[in-house]
């Protein structure tokens, strides 16, 4: 009779057995035809399987594969992504919220649309798109011209649409949109529409006077149309002319500037950005006059209790 081998209790949830079943099913650890857990504990215990550290990744590492992982989505490389989301997803460190956001993706990736848009795109054909808003909206643009750009590490296919209903533009470039490639939906059709392609976006110039340390600092770019010093200033300004096709960027960009960035045409833009200040202004405002109450009533407690 052959001698039987010490045995051991373990104290696990059902969810961590099925995980250890997993485990030993994608390494051959089994008993006949069924997953095999002490073959997999004795595996471990012989050093024939190595055990590391499952948290000791940087968040700039996490941070470099997720964008990489994000990028190859919008790239429309499905299955290279799926590798470094599955890199991800294995991995203890990650937040709750991404891990929620690669499980969803893993349970049902996009379809791989991305071929048919560039095409469209290279052979300078109308399309038609459905796209999904940050809120959940469906909306169907048909689109006349398009590029693949990248706004803040995200790519958008900047473009300009038939269709002008939900739009916060001003009147000049009211047919403008920039679309975040992440939220055309995986079952989108993209189908051919008819009509002519447009050369560009609607473009408007935009004037700029910058002061200060921005006014030293600033390198010209290559779209830029004008950038010149004014000599006739109280201090050293110099006068930019930038093209622009949206003047939501356009705030994103020179907001953290705002103090030395001023806009001074066209009068549609300026008077956009100080509603957008004014809003700025009203809603701290109206948090330091909460702020002066509350230290109202704490100073009138404390007189109380003397």
């Amino acid at each position: 009779m052959g001698r039987r081998g010490d045995s051991i209790t373990l104290s696990i949830s059902d969810r961590d057995k099925s995980q250890l079943e997993q485990l030993a099913l994608e390494l051959g650890m089994m008993w006949g035809d069924r997953p095999n857990i002490s073959k997999l504990v004795e595996a471990i215990a012989r050093r024939q399987i190595l055990i590391g550290l499952n948290n000791d990744w940087s968040i700039d590492r996490i941070d470099a594969l997720n964008r990489t992982y994000t990028q190859l989505i919008d790239l429309g490389e499905i299955e290279l992504a799926r590798s470094i989301a599955t890199l991800l997803v294995e991995r203890s460190e990650i937040s709750r919220l991404l891990r929620q956001t690669i499980e969803s993706f893993l349970a049902s990736p996009p379809i791989p649309w991305r071929q048919t848009l560039d095409k469209f795109i290279r052979q300078q054909q109308p399309f038609r798109l459905t796209y999904q808003d940050a809120a959940d909206r469906l909306w169907s643009f048909t689109i006349f011209h398009a590029s693949i750009t990248t706004h803040e590490r995200r790519q958008y296919i900047d473009c300009w649409c038939e269709e002008i209903d939900g739009s916060n533009e001003i009147n000049e470039l009211l047919h403008n949109r920039s679309l975040r490639l992440d939220r055309i939906p995986a079952e989108a059709a993209i189908t051919p529409a008819l009509g002519k392609w447009r050369s560009q976006l609607d473009i408007l110039p935009v004037e700029l006077h910058l002061s200060g340390g921005l006014a030293l600092a600033y390198q010209a770019k290559t779209t830029d149309s004008e950038v010149e010093w004014l000599n006739e200033q109280s201090q050293p300004t110099r006068r930019a002319i930038k093209p622009v096709t949206s003047t939501f960027w356009l705030f994103r960009e020179i907001l953290p500037y705002a103090e030395e960035c001023e806009i001074i045409s066209p009068l549609s833009v300026r008077v956009k950005f100080a509603d957008k200040a004014t809003a700025l202004y009203l809603k701290y405002q109206d948090s330091s006059v909460k702020l002066e109450n509350q230290q109202i009533v704490q100073s009138r407690k404390i007189r109380g209790k003397v």
